[in-house]
């Protein structure tokens, strides 16, 4: 019977979490971005990996590739140890961001 009432206790627990979750998400939906990379402006290396470089960009991080592979877009990788490093200030001008 007292686990049960553990149960009991647990699920409404998870109940009022999804409920504040999604109260949260409610109040703020123009704040529901991808948090792994920092907003452009705030940038402050020179380079950026292929994956961040698209994210900013809103594109997939194979279309930059094959960007850097056929030299066909808008922007050209710097190539570090057989690494794609893509230079921040040419995203900026591209996407009209100032520093």
């Amino acid at each position: 019977m007292e686990a049960d009432n553990d149960y009991g206790h647990v699920q409404k627990l998870l109940e009022q979490a999804v409920a504040l979750g999604k109260s949260l998400g409610s109040q703020h939906p123009q704040q529901q971005t991808d948090c792994r990379w920092p907003p452009l402006h705030l940038v402050n290396s020179p380079t950026v990996g292929t994956e961040q470089a698209a994210y900013y960009m809103s594109r997939k991080g194979q279309t930059l590739r094959e960007w850097a592979c056929f030299d066909s877009g808008p922007l050209r990788p710097l190539r570090i140890n057989g690494r794609l490093a893509w230079p921040v200030t040419r995203i900026r001008e591209l996407l009209g961001v100032s520093q």
